[in-house]
């Protein structure tokens, strides 16, 4: 992998992983571009690690006031909040205890299932919007405030959406947030939840996978200013795209993002015929 290259998969990590167009899909397309053949794991894990530190950077206060409120050690909203998060992750860690073997070799499977995972996200903000943007009318109708906190429940519903996420192609903040928009979730709160329930997982998996040595037995595939390069630049574009995914949710305006899925599918579809000529 080349320098230039790793800057560019670096910046479409740092963009997708926030913005609903799916990063695991995004990685694949531009690989295909690239004709880059192998995965190199030290360098995925770095650029998704880097993504998470932008998380971090950008909810610090909320972090903070989360982590303040859980060592008070009682149960007050930090600690309820914390839980939530919690209770989020429980379908996620079930795919990746039981069903780690079928998901890889999901994630094999190329730019057919990517393409038709796209459409699905599609689909799924689309329809959050509508959703959510009629709730709104109901709510102004009937003079109160639009949405809802995310509760146990919630959270628990949303957690599912994180873990047919895994999927490639299948964005995971777009799944997350259209999943809360349509249980009636508050958009302010959703877009919060949504990027705050995924750090745990992520930094997680990058530790197993540092602990289990798949990190070092994959670096000889990248240059160290490669690697570097390339996860300055996914944690600079994540947290611009953090920070703009948090406005775009509260005015809901998902339906543009809908439209660019279908044509990164058509984009999926057109490479794999393409390469099978």
């Amino acid at each position: 992998m080349e320098w230039f290259q790793a800057v560019v998969l670096g910046l479409v990590q740092g963009l997708t992983e926030f913005l609903p167009v799916s990063s695991s899909g995004h990685l694949t397309i531009f690989k295909a571009l690239f004709g880059i053949d192998a995965e190199n794991l030290s360098f995925e894990v770095a650029v998704h690690a880097a993504t998470v530190v932008s998380t971090i950077v950008a909810f610090r206060k909320e972090i903070w006031d989360i982590i303040g409120g859980v060592f008070k050690f009682r149960y007050n909203e930090q600690t309820q909040y914390f839980l939530k998060i919690c209770v989020s992750m429980i379908p996620v860690f079930i795919v990746g205890v039981f069903f780690k073997d079928f998901v890889t070799d999901i994630f094999g499977s190329g730019l057919v299932i990517v393409g038709a995972m796209l459409l699905l996200t599609a689909v799924l903000l689309f329809v959050g919007e509508v959703l959510s943007n009629r709730q709104a009318r109901k709510a102004a109708l009937e003079g109160r405030e639009p949405g809802k906190e995310v509760g146990y429940k919630e959270a628990f519903i949303i957690g599912i959406g994180q873990a047919f996420a895994v999927l490639p192609g299948l964005s995971r903040s777009g799944t997350t947030i259209a999943t809360g928009l349509m249980l009636g979730v508050r958009k302010s709160a959703m877009a919060q939840f949504s990027f705050l329930m995924v750090l745990i997982p992520i930094l997680g998996e990058a530790f197993l996978q540092l602990v289990g040595g798949d990190f070092a037995a994959e670096s000889s595939g990248i240059s160290t200013l490669s690697l570097i390069l390339g996860t300055l630049t996914a944690f600079g574009s994540g947290y611009v795209a953090c920070r703009w995914m948090i406005r775009i949710v509260q005015k809901a305006r998902l339906r543009y993002f809908s439209i660019y899925c279908c044509a990164a599918a058509v984009l999926c579809f057109v490479l794999e015929m393409t390469k099978a000529v």
